[in-house]
Formats: structure tokens, sequence, C-alpha cells
């Protein structure tokens, strides 16, 4: 079977880093195990890409292109909730249909594929390239942010998020440009259940169901250390409000159990990181709260083979990398039935509460807290039972169906020219 040429639109892409540039990276590796990957990137990570590349066997089919923008608009970028950042991303995404189009020029490109960042909002401009098909996706963004875990938050920040909800549809339904690069889209790909129904709903297209995170399968995790008499939990994250640290700090304090500690990976600005601090202070539980602050990724994972328990309190995410990185690294997972995680985390590799209400969602996970504590022997199948979803969610399982997606979608697509005959 001939090798596939793929043009890949990743904006975000690091070897060496979770969230959106881990995604990016690991989708375009472990593609180049069967294909010819060409990748338009954004800058910033371009040393820890160019210093990982020649140890990879398939590097030789990787092909790295790079669109760097200022210091101050990645500042932008990582600052989730900066909407600033939008009128930069749309200028380097017509920057990158310029590159693009130059490769195509060059190189007999089979399949257009804009991968990340994975909202919905920005579907940069491959899809103006004719004759190639174009594939979109995974796609999300789309969910709502559940409005009854805005209490206590102060008066800007629920303004915010209950008029992001309401752009959210608004932008979906008429923004011109998103309706051409869905109607133009040869093969749609869906992050979560809700991207997939929104999707289906509001532009009567199908799309197939394909998160934008993967697992490694990893085999040589202690199971003993769920023994151990102190109980170690792991809450990872910034501390912005849609991860809801406060109330994971008040599901500790409501165990009224002393041996629980819970280790907190990551930061957030001053003021956040002051606010969570004395919580923990009037919560009386500070000889209870490690902080950690931010940590290479080689760090998080060695932690997570250490600990008992992830504790994932997010409300309002796709399919956060952290808790596949949990999953490789065998260690259960407490978190809402919610968003992807909430379809990816199943009875086999841990438990959920609903989302309800800040109050009976503190009492709720407590219980649990305290369940797993006496329950070690639960802990320890939990975490053999992950390599069950290892095998299942690994990236090259993932690499392996987003090929045969392309080969379908090659096979299926009829040029303009040819269509017209």
């Amino acid at each position: 079977m001939k090798k596939l040429k793929i043009l890949i639109n990743a904006y975000a892409c690091s070897p060496i880093r979770g969230s959106e540039p881990g995604t990016g990276w690991n989708m375009c590796a472990h593609l180049a195990k069967h294909c010819d990957v060409h990748i338009i990137t954004e800058g910033e990570f371009r040393d820890e890409i160019e210093s990982v590349l020649p140890t990879l066997p398939q590097g030789k089919n990787i092909h790295f292109y790079y669109n760097p923008v200022s210091e101050k608009i990645r500042k932008m970028a990582w600052n989730q909730g900066d909407w600033r950042f939008y009128a930069h991303y749309k200028k380097w995404q017509k920057k990158t249909l310029e590159i693009a189009r130059q490769i195509v020029a060059e190189q007999k490109i089979d399949i257009l594929h804009q991968l990340n960042m994975i909202g919905y909002r920005e579907p940069g401009y491959l899809w103006k390239i004719e004759d190639i098909p174009f594939v979109w996706g995974p796609i999300g963004g789309l969910k709502q942010f559940p409005v009854a875990y805005l209490q206590g938050a102060d008066i800007k920040l629920q303004l915010f998020n209950r008029l992001k909800n309401s752009i959210n549809l608004l932008q979906l339904k008429y923004d011109a440009r998103i309706d051409k690069a869905f109607k133009r889209a040869d093969l749609l790909m869906s992050s979560i259940p809700v991207s997939y129904s929104a999707i289906k709903k509001h532009k009567k297209r199908e799309s197939v169901l394909l998160s934008e995170t993967g697992l490694f399968v990893k085999s040589d995790v202690p199971t003993e250390r769920f023994y151990n008499q102190d109980f170690h939990v792991m809450w990872v994250g910034k501390f912005d409000f849609r991860k809801q640290l406060p109330l994971a700090l008040k599901a500790l304090a409501a165990t009224n159990n002393k041996r629980i500690i819970l280790n907190v990976y990551g930061q957030g600005n001053e003021a956040q990181e002051k606010e969570a601090k004395q919580l923990a202070a009037d919560l009386n539980i500070s000889d209870q709260v490690v902080w950690h602050g931010n940590r290479p990724l080689a760090d998080v994972h060695q932690a997570m083979r250490e600990a008992q328990l992830f504790f994932f309190t997010s409300v309002n995410e796709d399919n956060p990398n952290v808790v596949l990185e949990a999953l490789s690294n065998r260690l259960p997972i407490l978190c809402f039935d919610t968003c992807g995680f909430g379809a990816t985390v199943n009875e086999t590799v841990g438990r959920k509460i609903p989302l309800t209400n800040p109050q009976k969602s503190i009492i709720d996970f407590a219980e649990q807290l305290n369940m797993f504590y006496a329950d070690r022997p639960l802990l320890e199948e939990l975490s053999l039972n992950c390599k069950t979803l290892q095998e299942q969610l690994s990236w090259d399982e993932k690499a392996k169906k987003v090929v045969d997606l392309y080969q379908k979608v090659l096979s299926d697509f009829v040029p303009i020219e040819q269509g017209k005959k």
C-alpha cells in the first residue's frame, strides 16, 4: 500500500509537554509510523522538537515547518480566557495557508488535516486548498460550562462563563468561515459525545468520535504502593476556575481523615495561589496539602507511579491529557461524570460522581475518598485493569484508526474538476 503524504496544521506541538502540545506531537509522531507527515507548527517548542526528532525510528517520515509568533502572543495563547489571542491566531492561520500552498506545490500531498488547537472557533484555512481531501478534528470546545458550579465565583467570572456559553452556540450556528470549513470537510472528527451531538444538530454533518488524546502502554508499574499507610492523592492542573481546586480542598476537609494527603501539581497566578493556600488554612488542612508547583512532565509521571489515587475535579474540558497520563501510569481516577474524561473513565479503572451542585459534590467526593482509603485491594484491582484501556486507547491504535479513515476519505474523494465532468 502506498505511503500517504499528510499535511497537518498543528499550532501546538511538543515532545516533552502535555495538553495541546503533547496531543499535537503524539498524533503526528504516531501517524509517521504509517505516513509521510508534513507539519506546520508554531515555533515555541522548536528546540524540543529538533532535539527529540533524530531519536525516533520514524523521524525520517516527519517534516516540520515553523511559523513563529512573538512572546507576547504566546503568553496570550496559554492564558486561557484571553480572547485577544484569537485575532493573532487568525493571522497565524492565514500565514499557515501560504506555507501550506508552498508545500502542496512541492509535495504530492494526499490529505490536508486541521489537527489543533482543537477548538471549533478556529478551523484554519487549509480547507481553501482545492482538490485535496480536507480532514478536520478532533473538534472540541462545544460543551457548556455547568452554571451550578459558578457558585462562589466573582461577578466578572460568572458573566464571562455565561456569556461564553451563549457565544459558543451563536458562533457555531452563524460564523461564516466556520460554516464553510464544516461544509468543505471530507471527514470530521469530534472529540467528545457533546461535540458529536452539536455538530450533527447544528451543522447537519456526521463525524467520527475520536478523542484527541491517547494512552501509552506501561506494564512495570508497582501495585504495592496502594497498601501504604498514608494515602497520597494527586491533583494536577492550572488554578483556573474550571479545574475547581477549591472543591478538591473542601472535599479533602470533609473526609475528616488526616491520613489523606493531597499533592497539588501546577500553579496559578499570585492571587489564585494565595487564595488556594488561605482556603487550605481556613479548612484546617494545611498539613495535609503539599504544593509542588509546576514540575516537568517526567516528574509528574513519576509521582503518578507512586500515588494511590488521581483526583480530577474539572467540570469543563474535552479530553485532558493528564487523565490519560494517569491511566498510562495505572493510577485509578476519581472524577466527575462529564465531558470526554467521563466517557473514558469507567468502573474498571475509577469512580465518577454526577454533576449536581458544589455542596453535594463535596460530600460525594469525600465519601469516595474515604471509601478508597479503606479499600486498598480495590485500588490495586483498578490499577491492574488500566492495562485493557491502555491497549484500547493507545496512541498506536489511535494512529492506525486515523490512517484507515484517511484511506477511506481518499478512496471516496472526487476532485472538483472531475466532479464537473
